[in-house]
């Protein structure tokens, strides 16, 4: 019969109390570095942009006198940017999650297109701009213009959206799919009128984080060639136009010749974060809203 070595235990136990220690401090430390470089960025930011936030700032167009310059230009191409965004993401991306998840069949060609939306999800955003470059700005002639950016802006959004609402039709109980056959309703009307609805503030979190991240994203916009001149405010998709990633980044670049422009590129700073915010919130406030229980 053998006996349990009361000191081979206790020196096991002891060994599993200071590893679970160590990393307990090690995750501590990661979350308390990232939260003090975040802030000493917000903190350099809100320094730097001190003076510079005003009204005129707001409405002025851009101009070659830091002191005159404003980004009413570069915030009306974001709205304009955000109208292609948001309807192209929302109606591909939730068509797609649908057949996915209610109609296709699983097996290879499923799981074959189940793991190229994940691999999507981590392609580099520079890449995206050199598909949309070669697409559409080259092969459908739209240049550096709205449309160009937006369905640019799309497909590099577009597989969040995917897997967003995938996670939401999921999360439907099979009983109200059943219920709704058991009535006597068609495939189509089931997915209309009760997967839909129900699945709705999980969709529209999914969409709204996806414009949260194409409204800051700025590399596949370089490669499309948008520029930050001195360009008309932008009236329909068809105008070329500038966003206010891109002003912040030709501004940050302008600022080794002119300094003043360092303090322009984090008052725009300051308004897309506060955009972000807006949107981010926007989607807290949906999902507890209208977020049910079953």
């Amino acid at each position: 019969m053998e006996y349990i070595d009361l000191n081979s235990v206790k020196k096991r136990m002891d060994k599993r109390v200071f590893l679970n220690k160590l990393v307990k401090v090690l995750f501590l430390g990661s979350t308390l570095f990232g939260l003090v470089v975040l802030a000493i960025l917000l903190y350099r930011v809100a320094v730097d942009s001190m003076g510079w936030l005003s009204m005129d700032f707001l409405t002025n167009l851009l101009s070659t006198s830091a002191d005159r310059a404003g980004i009413r230009g570069a915030v009306m191409g974001t709205l304009w940017l955000m109208l292609i965004v948001g309807p192209v993401t929302m109606i591909l991306g939730v068509g797609t999650a649908i057949y996915l998840e209610e109609y296709a069949k699983r097996g290879k060609l499923h799981s074959f297109i189940q793991t190229n939306i994940a691999n999507l999800a981590g392609v580099p955003s520079i890449v995206f701009g050199i598909l949309g470059l070669t697409i559409f700005v080259r092969m459908f002639g739209f240049g550096a213009s709205v449309i160009a950016g937006g369905l640019t802006m799309s497909l590099l959004v577009l597989p969040i959206v995917v897997v967003a609402a995938q996670e939401a039709i999921r999360s439907v109980p099979g009983y109200l799919r059943e219920a709704s056959f058991g009535m006597g309703a068609t495939k189509w009307q089931t997915i209309k009128n009760v997967v839909l609805p129900t699945a709705i503030p999980g969709i529209l979190t999914g969409v709204i984080l996806a414009l949260s991240r194409a409204i800051g994203e700025t590399a596949p916009l370089v490669v499309i060639g948008i520029p930050a001149l001195l360009i008309p405010v932008p009236t329909s998709i068809t105008d070329n136009f500038t966003a206010l990633p891109m002003q912040i980044y030709y501004w940050t670049l302008d600022s080794v010749m002119t300094a003043e422009y360092a303090n322009l590129a984090a008052a725009t700073i300051v308004v897309l974060l506060v955009v972000l915010f807006l949107l981010n919130s926007v989607a807290i406030l949906i999902r507890n809203k209208f977020q049910k229980r079953f």
